[in-house]
C-alpha cells in the first residue's frame, strides 16, 4: 500500500501558501517546511515495559525561512489556523524583523550568502509500505515482543535480562515556496533484541537489530531473525579474551564497515564544516585518500533504509553522491546555504532534528561500494589477524582525521583460518587515509544498517544509515 499523505498538511496547505505570498512582499525569499509525523516506540524486558506514542522523528509543526539584505532568519510555530494566515503572517514578520535587526545591531558579519533559487517544481510522493504505525495493533505487538523476551530468558542460561524493542514512524513533510510545492510520505521502522548475561562475575551485553523503509510488518519475525544470533554473541562475549594491542590485518563485517564509513568520511565531508574551516577534507578534494579498492557513496537514493526520502528539509531533491571514487576524494555533501557559500550545488543533505531546529549538512545513507572478493578468500589471505563484528560506537576528528571505532568483538584468524578464539571489546584507531589506504580486498556483497541515530557533535540528532561489504585492511587494535 501507499503511505497516505497527511490530511492535516493537506488541509493547511492553502493557508500556508497564502502565508508565503504575504511574507514574499517583505522578503526576497520565503520557504515553509511543515511536518506531521506520527509513530510509536515499544520496549519490553523482564524488568520494564515502555510504550510511547513518539519516536526520535515524531513531530508536528512549521518553520518559515526568509532572506533579506544578505541575511537569513527563521521562525517556528506548532499551531497554524489557515483562516488566520494574514494575522500569522504579521506576527511572524515582526519576529523575523526583530531577529534581523538584532543581527545588524550586534555587528554580526554574516557568511557571504546569496539568495536561494526558487525554480518551478511540484512533487507528490507516497512511498510503499506494508502497514501504518498509526493503525498498528499495539496490544498484539506487546504480546509478540514479550514472547521474544521470554524465549530469550528460556534459551539463554546465563541471562539476566532480554529486551525486545520496536519503533515505527510515518513521516509526512510539506515544503512550499512561491514556486514550489513538494509533498512526501513514507514509513520507516527499526527493531532490536538485547541480551544481558553474567558468568563468573563478568557481565556482558549483546545486541542485534534490523531496520528498513517499511512498516511494522518488519517486527513479525523479529524473534527468529535476531534472537539466535544475539544469544550466540552473548555467550561468545562472556568467554572472550582481551586483544593484545598492536597493528593487525583485519576484516570488517558490513556493520563495522558502515561504522568506518560514517566516522571516516561522514562528518569529515559535511561541507558546512568546510565553510567554518573545521574539516581537513576540504583540502583533499581531488586527492587520494584511500586505495583503488575504496569507493564510497552517500545519499538518500543510494540505498533504501530509514533515511531514504524524496527531498530534504530545504526542498532539495534526494541525491546519490560519489564521495570517493577508487581512492580519490571527489566530493563532500552539502546543505543549500552552505552550497551557496561555497559556490557549489546542494546534494539533498540539509536535515533538521525537527521543525524547530536549524538545518545542518547531515548524512543519510553512507556506504562503501562492493568489490569482487569472497569472504573465504579474505580470511585465507591473513596470517594473523581478526574478523571484526558488531558495531558499538565511534568518534572522529574531522580537523585532523583521527578515528576511533568501538567494536563488539573480534574472531582470531591464524594461518588463513578462524581459530575459534574471540576477543572483546576491541577499539580500532588510526589516521583515516592510512586506514583506507590499506584496504586491499572488498567482498561482493553489501548490507545497510539504520538502527539508532547520529548527533552533530553532542546534539542535533537525526536518523542515518550506513554499511557496505566486508573489507580487508590494516588497523591498530587495542
Amino acid at each position: 500500500m501507499k503511505a497516505p499523505f497527511s490530511p492535516y498538511l493537506s488541509e493547511i496547505a492553502p493557508g500556508l501558501k497564502r502565508l508565503v505570498s504575504l511574507l514574499r512582499r517583505r522578503y526576497d525569499y520565503v520557504s515553509v517546511l511543515s511536518t506531521d509525523s506520527r509513530g510509536f516506540a515499544v520496549s519490553i524486558s523482564q524488568k520494564a515495559k515502555s510504550v510511547r506514542n513518539e519516536t526520535m522523528t515524531t513531530e508536528r509543526g512549521t518553520v518559515v525561512r526568509v532572506y533579506r539584505d544578505g541575511l537569513y532568519s527563521e521562525a517556528a510555530f506548532n499551531t497554524f489556523d489557515p483562516a488566520r494566515a494574514e494575522e500569522t503572517g504579521t506576527e511572524i514578520a515582526q519576529r523575523l524583523d526583530q531577529q534581523l535587526d538584532l543581527l545588524k545591531a550586534a555587528g554580526v558579519q554574516p557568511y557571504e550568502t546569496g539568495i536561494l533559487p526558487d525554480e518551478d517544481r511540484q512533487l507528490f510522493v507516497e512511498m510503499e509500505t506494508g502497514r501504518l504505525p498509526e493503525e498498528e495493533n499495539l496490544a498484539a505487538l506487546i504480546q509478540n515482543l514479550s514472547a521474544v523476551s521470554d524465549r530469550g530468558m528460556a534459551e539463554g542460561g546465563s541471562l539476566l535480562d532480554c529486551t525486545a524493542r520496536a519503533q515505527s514512524t510515518h513521516i509526512c513533510k510539506l515544503f512550499l515556496t512561491e514556486h514550489q510545492d513538494l509533498r512526501q510520505s513514507y514509513v520507516y521502522s527499526e527493531g532490536s533484541v538485547a541480551a544481558v548475561g553474567m558468568l563468573d562475575g563478568r557481565t556482558e551485553m549483546a545486541y542485534d537489530g534490523l531496520s528498513g523503509r517499511s512498516g511494522p510488518e518488519l517486527f513479525d519475525e523479529m524473534g527468529d531473525r535476531l534472537l539466535p544470533g544475539t544469544l550466540k554473541s552473548l555467550d561468545e562475549l562472556l568467554h572472550a579474551e582481551s586483544v593484545v594491542p598492536g597493528e593487525y590485518d583485519v576484516i570488517t563485517s558490513p556493520d563495522v564497515t558502515g561504522l568506518i564509513a560514517h566516522e571516516a568520511f561522514g562528518h569529515g565531508v559535511e561541507m558546512d564544516m568546510f565553510v567554518k574551516g573545521r574539516a581537513l577534507g576540504a583540502e583533499y578534494i581531488g586527492k587520494r585518500v584511500g586505495s583503488d579498492h575504496v569507493t564510497m557513496h552517500e545519499g538518500a537514493l543510494c540505498a533504501e533504509d530509514v533515511t531514504s526520502y524524496a527531498f530534504d528539509d530545504e526542498g532539495t531533491p534526494a541525491g546519490d553522491v560519489t564521495e570517493i571514487d577508487r581512492g580519490i576524494l571527489k566530493s563532500g555533501i552539502c546543505d543549500a546555504l552552505s552550497a551557496l557559500r561555497l559556490g557549489t550545488e546542494p546534494t539533498g543533505n540539509g536535515k533538521r532534528e525537527n521543525y524547530a531546529h536549524k538545518v545542518y549538512t547531515r548524512m543519510t545513507n553512507t556506504l562503501f561500494d562492493s568489490g569482487t572478493d569472497s569472504l573465504e578468500d579474505m580470511i585465507a589471505s591473513i596470517r594473523h589477524g581478526y574478523l571484526l563484528k558488531g558495531m558499538h560506537s565511534g568518534m572522529e576528528d574531522p580537523k585532523h582525521w583521527g578515528i576511533q571505532c568501538i567494536v563488539e568483538k573480534g574472531y582470531e584468524i591464524l594461518d588463513g583460518k578462524l581459530t575459534g578464539k574471540v576477543v572483546a571489546p576491541v577499539v580500532l584507531t588510526g589516521y583515516v587515509p592510512d586506514l583506507l589506504g590499506s584496504v586491499s580486498m572488498v567482498s561482493s556483497d553489501r548490507e545497510v544498517f539504520g538502527n539508532g541515530g547520529c548527533g552533530k557533535g553532542h546534539k542535533e540528532w537525526v536518523k542515518v544509515a550506513d554499511g557496505g561489504p566486508y573489507l580487508k585492511a590494516k588497523a591498530r587494535l587495542g
